[in-house]
């Protein structure tokens, strides 16, 4: 069993009085894969760090398994970890690589091979065992980073950003197989990326994090369809949400002349306001007779899909929506476009707090 607790964390950095990562509560179950995402500034790294006990927790507690490590020196944690620019030794071979950490806890020649061999063999490496890192591809390089991490048979690996070096194609196909390598092993992993598509793609759930706040921490399906603030809407789908300030009257939002009922509990928590910004995703919008009128501004065409940059009449003024359109009858820049939101598929939230209304938060507090 391996489970991280990280109790009301911490970190403060001397010299500034707003923290990195501030009053962090969560939870990596055994086995579970938990990504920490978020834009540059987060704290994400911060967090992986604190740890790894790369960086002093100024408040709150760290356990392992139920252990306090909080204070625990990082060679004493048994947390494996993975770096961004891999970390190798350029004058050894894959093989010594691979065998380093193992090599300085003492651990035998014999069961040192044993363990470099197996670990070889199920992260396709046998063939470059005695090739030196710089005659190695990226994707080569970082497997091998992986490998040192595997062979120590820790109680959790950390990751942090392992696959931001590689170009889009390797990614990919890089980001496929720790996914599922994590899978084999079992192993608790806390993995970070900036890489939202890649948080989504990877984690078991997803912790999205802002100027060291933990935002939520949900499976990506439950991100993605039920949002608790207008950081993660907006954070979380690409393109991202389109969120648009707009009156309230008599329970519903007024996207003229569309009008969007809210539900019970979001118009229950919406008495009161004036006005309410309405979330819509871009696959959520759709072609109608009487619609909301909008302007096609530019047309990107990614293959398969197909994405309308729009300016609509919003009371506000001109306001921006991408609308995901056919690929194949994709309209032109300057065509006139009627627009309603499907059904069910609106996510509306207090304009000040920002906060989702009328749904647990992800404390499972009403807002």
């Amino acid at each position: 069993m391996s489970e991280i607790r990280l109790e009301h964390a911490s970190v403060v950095y001397p010299g500034t009085e707003v923290a990195a990562v501030h009053d962090l509560d969560l939870v990596v179950t055994d086995g579970e894969l938990l990504v920490l995402v978020g834009p540059s500034g987060s704290g994400k790294t911060t967090a992986l760090r604190m740890l790894a006990g790369l960086e002093e927790v100024t408040a709150g507690a760290i356990y392992v398994n139920g252990e306090d490590v909080t204070d625990v020196p990082p060679k004493d944690r048994d947390l494996a970890m993975v770096f961004q620019n891999y970390a190798l030794y350029p004058y050894l071979d894959v093989a010594a690589n691979i065998a380093f950490p193992l090599k300085m806890a003492r651990v035998p020649k014999r069961e040192r091979e044993r363990r470099v061999r197996e670990a070889a063999n199920v992260l396709e490496l046998t063939d470059y065992l005695k090739r030196k890192p710089a005659q190695l591809s990226g994707g080569q390089r970082q497997r091998v980073a992986m490998g040192r991490a595997i062979v120590r048979q820790p109680k959790a690996f950390l990751m942090d950003e392992p696959l931001s070096n590689l170009d889009a194609k390797l990614r990919v196909q890089m980001r496929g197989e720790i996914a599922s390598l994590q899978a084999r092993l079992g192993v608790t992993t806390v993995y970070v990326t900036h890489d939202q598509v890649e948080a989504m793609t990877m984690g078991h759930r997803v912790a999205v994090l802002h100027e060291g706040h933990l935002m939520q921490c949900a499976t990506p399906r439950e991100l993605y369809d039920k949002p608790m603030n207008m950081f993660v809407a907006g954070f979380i789908g690409s393109p991202a949400m389109n969120l648009c300030t707009v009156p309230l009257k008599e329970g519903c939002a007024l996207l003229d002349p569309v009008r969007v009922p809210l539900d019970p509990a979001a118009a229950a928590a919406a008495n009161g306001l004036a006005e309410v910004i309405v979330g819509i995703r871009p696959e959520s919008l759709e072609p109608a007779a009487d619609g909301l009128a909008a302007r096609v501004d530019l047309v990107e065409e990614l293959g398969s899909d197909a994405y309308a940059v729009c300016l609509a009449d919003l009371p506000r003024g001109p306001t921006k929506l991408i609308v995901r359109v056919d690929p194949w009858r994709a309209p032109d820049r300057g065509d006139r476009l009627s627009l309603v939101p499907r059904n069910g598929e609106t996510h509306v939230f207090h304009p000040q707090s920002g906060q989702r209304l009328g749904r647990p938060n992800s404390k499972g507090r009403a807002e």
